[in-house]
């Protein structure tokens, strides 16, 4: 490959040839998942294929009539196809709008292109905050020798410390620069690059790991290893109950041992619940995203519900992130100190506080600079030296940076002086640094060092402007028991300030100098209190992990590249509109109009989600239970399952199917409380087993009074299954609310005119019960009823009292 020119880079033409050359940055959409893999993950399941062989088997024997539940089952499948489908392609194209560029030259001009457009040869130009976006080697850093950019590379390693990178050393795209600038030839691009697979991984559709997933998935395992000897036990037992499987055989009884052995191994499968559960969070994630709230894995809608320890960066958060020029206040007569901020302010690689200074300072006159050591967020300052100019700029090293760093070491009375008067700034609310010179020449390195007799020159301020909605957001957050912690860079001070302008109520900020390293101790700190300045990154997330420690479930907030660590361990990362390329790329949510008060609508999402999978997991699971016992029972007693498959349907759609997708897209603000299987679990199995129970005690009681026809048998089982299941629904629906009632009362409706239209009667296979049998079933649905309310005050009671 021809050697490329640094200072302008490849031309426009040798680009586009690269690029037909198959040598760009071009990687696969990984975005979300494949329609492809949506397809698969939502048709060749376990329990499809377990109800598509029984719809099977029942079109083979003739019984179209039995295999409607294949319907439903066929229904829910597209449903959860196109529901996450629509996801996809909300999240495609908010993940285009929010994907990283790259900065490259071309023809000897600076270009912004989308990362898909760099070629293998091109030159990156690199500034703090940038994600490199292709494998590349530096060639021309703004400082010579052993000094240069520093990467963070902590989401490619795992290693927290910033690396510099000199000339000649390769930079990996996924990672980011955390100051200074460079020109880097590109030497690695497409689906094999650091940034490639970064992209694809991050964006990719995955499940969060959360409890209420993880429950459903582990509860789906269990039943699937259930159902495998259960079906061998039902088909057995429906065999006997027809003379056995000699007689079934000859006689052709085993074509109605057939049919029972399908309804009852069908109504084992919680077909619905997985897919409401995966309606629930894409619905959620569609309607977030018209909020302009990118969910870019979509269960995480219950995480914010799940917070209960919220960290906020200030800076960008709390704030505006918009720092305006305040003042300049000179302490000492060292010429050229105005020419020195210009300089500072007009840097290409300035952050944003440095960049205010451009306007009141960028027409003094330019300086010949022959070292410089960058801003370093670690160390929070930075420096050049100068031979000087005349009396334009004093020679020497001149620092820049936050105050109490900058004069650390200096014990001058000048300094003392400058730290206290700072120091009333930063209790006002106001961001202040420092500039000081020294005589002294700067050794830039690795480790670079203060010079010495550092002389205070002038202090600047900068305010920040508080959002206009977070007074009201952290009022909602302590209405709601979350805790909320500001974490900031900043003086402790200016973070006090604002924190009180939010209502946070606390005593002090407290400086991060002073944190103790050990995780318990530090976790002991978290615990008492709420804000805290002079936080470096790593520290960051050295309290999301002890807030973690103490069983906190955490959420971080931020938009900085030195947030990126806290954001990518909690629980839930959330970044900000103006968070860069890196940070969003870790972060789980990404509030896309940068508006705070976007958050309470996530938690109460999250919070609706939660609640109603809850309620809706109690329906399916008490179908799973009476289902198994029902089916095991009579399996092993060998009498004939007492429901054909189309009476099955009437009681699955009017108790379960059609109540829960309702239900689980409904307004619910109940607070998160962890164990949402044991819940689940412990007012299910009771309930299932009530139903159990009467369908056990209907037929006993009416093989004792009858005899009664089949028809007749089924329909009162029919009927006291349904009786009881609705129950179970009515009870589940509370606390009462008027749609919820509307759907109840449209279940029972729904029931009664089954019964009421002959046609329909005719077809599911259902008649009016004589007198004796309809008694029957009246006193057992009634004694149901009697043990699902006390079932229900017992579980309540269990369910809220104090752990």
């Amino acid at each position: 490959m021809a050697p490329v020119e640094t200072r302008s880079g490849l031309s426009s033409a040798e680009a586009a040839e690269r690029l037909r050359d198959g040598k760009g940055n071009a990687a696969p959409d990984g975005s979300t998942r494949s329609l492809w893999a949506i397809l698969s993950a939502n048709v060749f399941t376990l329990f499809n294929g377990i109800v598509f062989t029984g719809f099977a088997l029942l079109l083979v024997l003739g019984r179209w009539q039995d295999a409607l539940f294949g319907l439903p089952a066929l229904f829910n499948t597209v449903i959860g196809v196109v529901q996450e489908y629509n996801a996809k392609r909300t999240l495609d194209r908010l993940a285009v709008l929010n994907a990283p560029s790259a900065r490259v030259l071309r023809d000897g001009s600076e270009h912004e292109i989308a990362p898909a457009g760099v070629v293998l040869g091109d030159i990156l130009v690199l500034r703090a905050g940038d994600q490199v976006t292709a494998d590349a080697r530096v060639v021309e850093t703004d400082h010579a020798g052993p000094n240069g950019i520093e990467v963070d590379e902590s989401l490619l390693t795992g290693e927290s410390d910033a690396i510099r990178k000199a000339e000649g050393d390769e930079v990996l795209s996924g990672s980011n620069v955390v100051s200074g600038t460079a020109f880097a030839e590109v030497v690695g691009v497409g689906a094999d690059s650091y940034a490639a697979k970064l992209t694809v991984e991050a964006r990719q559709f995955s499940l969060v790991r959360s409890e209420l997933r993880g429950s459903i998935d582990r509860l789906l395992r269990w039943i699937s290893w259930a159902l495998i000897p259960l079906i061998l036990v039902v088909v057995n037992g429906q065999m006997l109950a027809f003379g056995g499987w000699s007689t079934a055989l000859q006689s052709g009884a085993w074509r109605e041992a057939a049919v029972g052995a399908v309804a009852a191994v069908i109504a084992m499968v919680p077909l619905g619940l997985v897919l409401i559960t995966s309606i629930a969070f894409a619905v959620s994630g569609t309607k977030l995203a018209r909020d302009q709230v990118l969910i870019q894995e979509l269960p995480a809608v219950e995480g914010l519900a799940r917070v209960d320890a919220l960290c906020l960066d200030k800076t960008g958060t709390v704030t505006t992130g918009d720092m305006v020029f305040n003042t300049a206040t000179e302490l000492s007569v060292v010429a050229g100190w105005e020419a020195v901020l210009g300089r500072l302010g007009t840097d290409p690689a300035a952050n944003g506080t440095a960049r205010c200074l451009a306007a009141p300072f960028g027409d003094a006159p330019t300086l010949d600079v022959s070292a410089e050591v960058p801003f370093d967020s670690s160390r929070k300052w930075s420096a050049f030296a100068t031979a000087g100019q005349g009396e334009t700029c004093a020679a020497g090293t001149w620092v820049f940076g936050a105050p109490e760093f900058v004069l650390a070491e200096t014990e001058t009375a000048a300094a003392q002086a400058a730290l206290i008067r700072t120091g009333a700034l930063a209790e006002a609310g106001l961001r202040t640094l420092i500039l000081a010179h020294s005589s002294e020449w700067i050794v830039p390195g690795e480790r670079p060092e203060l010079p010495g007799g550092l002389v205070p020159v002038a202090i600047l301020s900068f305010r920040e402007q508080v959002r206009d909605d977070a007074l009201d957001t952290m009022a909602y957050f302590a209405k709601q028991g979350v805790d909320v912690r500001i974490i900031s860079g900043d003086d402790p001070r200016t973070v006090s300030a604002v924190a009180r302008e939010v209502g946070i109520e606390h005593t002090a900020g407290v400086d991060a100098r002073t944190l103790p390293e050990d995780l318990g101790e530090l976790a002991e700190v978290m615990e008492r209190e709420r804000v805290f300045g002079r936080v470096t990154p790593q520290q960051k997330r050295a309290m999301v992990h002890a807030l973690q420690r103490n069983g906190h479930v955490v959420a971080m907030t931020g938009d900085g590249v030195n947030d990126a660590l806290a954001i990518k361990d909690a629980d839930l990362g959330i970044a900000m509109d103006t968070a860069t390329p890196a940070t969003k790329s870790v972060a789980r949510i990404v509030l896309l109009d940068g508006r705070f008060e976007r958050l309470p609508g996530v938690v109460a999402e999250g919070r609706r989600v939660i609640a109603n999978i809850e309620r809706v997991s109690k329906l399916f699971l008490t179908k799973t239970t009476y289902a198994l016992s029902i089916g095991l029972i009579f399996g092993l007693l060998a009498w004939a399952f007492p429901f054909l498959p189309r009476q099955l349907s009437i009681t699955d759609g009017l108790t379960i199917g059609i109540p829960a997708f309702f239900l689980a897209l409904m307004p619910n603000a109940d607070r998160y409380r962890s164990g949402f299987l044991a819940r689940s679990l412990s007012f299910a199995i009771p309930a299932g087993l009530i139903v159990t129970a009467g369908i056990l005690t209907l037929h006993i009681v009416a093989n004792a009074i009858g005899p009664f026809t089949e028809t007749e048998i089924q329909s009162a089982a029919t009927l006291t299954l349904a009786g009881i299941a609705l129950w179970v629904l009515a009870v589940l629906a509370r606390p009462i609310h008027p749609f919820r009632v509307l759907i109840v009362l449209a279940m029972y409706a729904g029931l009664a005119l089954v019964w009421a239209i002959p046609f329909v009667r005719d077809f599911f296979e259902v008649t009016w019960l004589p007198a004796p049998l309809g008694v029957v079933v009246l006193l057992i649905v009634g004694a149901g009823v009697v043990l699902v309310e006390i079932l229900r005050a017992w579980h309540l009671r269990r369910t809220t009292q104090p752990s």
